[in-house]
């Protein structure tokens, strides 16, 4: 598995990274600077604070302590994953410009790339991230970035970033990846090649399902782009937001570490299971992309999916049965949640093109919590019943 290349261990850069030396009588727990607007000096417009500029106490000390996670040079808070995903992408991307996509992709994602980004004279191409050659076959004199997602959402495969990497940097492409599964403690991105890095931190960033935004990270000169359209667009969090955020991300590397282990012990457990037909984690030795994921994460994550023997009426009646694990489109919290992608994630899609995704009618995304392992599996066994 990969090493980690901080002057501190991740759980340490994710307390106090970035953080200023503390002075008698500061504060422990970083303050809520609960406003909008900030006194300006006259005759300069130096120094002005607002918070749709992103630069205001709350988001300048978390997005210096997020870019130190992922290992980059900067990075930048938005109000969404989905608004990180469109102003990254617009930063990079003009009328006229080709974009090369996976076709392994969440489906907001996909919306935003056929739909949105077609209408505003982007070409996009959805590409088998497993065919190989793949990325060199669609490339065009106008491609100017790659996108993969990594760990997927739903299926949980595992790209190899390494044959990708190798291209864009010899052909002078982006490389954007969304870590959102993975969050930095099991993968960062940068290390393996990738140029831009995006997370959903309304996930395993804030970890208690009580706050959105987004992460974008990368070169100083670009996340200054990121900022512009991040402006533009209106697309600033809160300072609420901002400082749930900040709290969760302190312990970010307990609730990680915790969920790879209850999720590992759960899809072993699963495996067993005459009535669940396949089960998706990437730390079982029959996953298509175990390898892959054993060299390129250093934990195999919290997400898992299963397929239920009896298919979509099955799936219906297994989460009416749940007690302790919640039906509801979100991921990555200390709650275990369970989706069903065909009409959440992926509900824009046909079934026909979930399908050739690997998500068939039965299919259940499930974002182990850091509950008791015993009770999680409890809950899964009388819900099969």
């Amino acid at each position: 598995m990969s090493k980690k290349k901080t002057s501190h261990g991740l759980a340490t850069v994710a307390i106090h990274g970035a953080a200023e030396r503390h002075q008698p009588g500061d504060p422990v727990a970083p303050p809520l600077v609960q406003s909008v607007n900030y006194i300006q000096e006259i005759g300069t417009g130096a120094g002005l604070k607002y918070t749709r500029y992103g630069n205001t106490p709350n988001s300048e000390r978390l997005q210096k302590r997020l870019a130190l996670l992922d290992g980059a040079e900067s990075s930048l808070v938005l109000g969404s994953g989905m608004g990180a995903t469109a102003c990254a992408m617009l930063a990079l991307l003009r009328p006229g410009d080709h974009l090369l996509s996976s076709s392994y992709i969440y489906g907001g994602t996909f919306r935003l790339f056929t739909e949105e980004f077609v209408r505003m004279g982007i070409d996009v191409t959805l590409v088998d991230p497993l065919e190989p050659r793949a990325w060199r076959k669609r490339l065009r004199k106008e491609t100017r970035a790659i996108f993969v997602e990594s760990p997927v959402n739903p299926s949980c495969r595992v790209l190899d970033l390494r044959p990708i990497s190798y291209l864009t940097k010899e052909i002078g492409l982006a490389l954007v990846v969304d870590s959102t599964f993975a969050s930095p403690v099991n993968f960062r991105p940068i290390e393996h090649g990738a140029d831009v890095v995006i997370h959903s931190a309304t996930k395993y960033l804030n970890g208690h399902h009580d706050a959105m935004a987004g992460v974008v990270c990368g070169t100083e000169p670009y996340i200054q782009e990121v900022l512009q359209k991040m402006m533009v667009w209106g697309q600033a969090p809160d300072p609420f937001a901002l400082w749930l955020l900040e709290r969760g991300l302190k312990t970010l590397d307990v609730r990680v570490r915790r969920q790879n282990d209850n999720a590992m012990r759960i899809a072993n457990w699963c495996a067993d299971r005459k009535e669940i037909k396949r089960v998706h984690y990437p730390g079982l030795s029959d996953h298509a992309d175990h390898e892959i994921a054993r060299a390129m994460l250093d934990g195999f994550g919290g997400m898992m999916a299963i397929e239920l023997t009896g298919g979509g009426k099955a799936a219906e009646r297994f989460l009416r049965r749940l007690k302790l694990i919640q039906h509801a489109a979100s991921l990555g919290g200390v709650d275990s949640l369970v989706s069903e992608p065909r009409y959440s994630s992926h509900a824009s899609m046909t079934s026909e093109e979930r399908a050739k995704l690997g998500i068939p009618d039965g299919f259940l995304r499930l974002s182990i919590g850091i509950e008791d392992a015993d009770d999680i599996i409890a809950d899964i066994e009388q819900a099969l019943k």
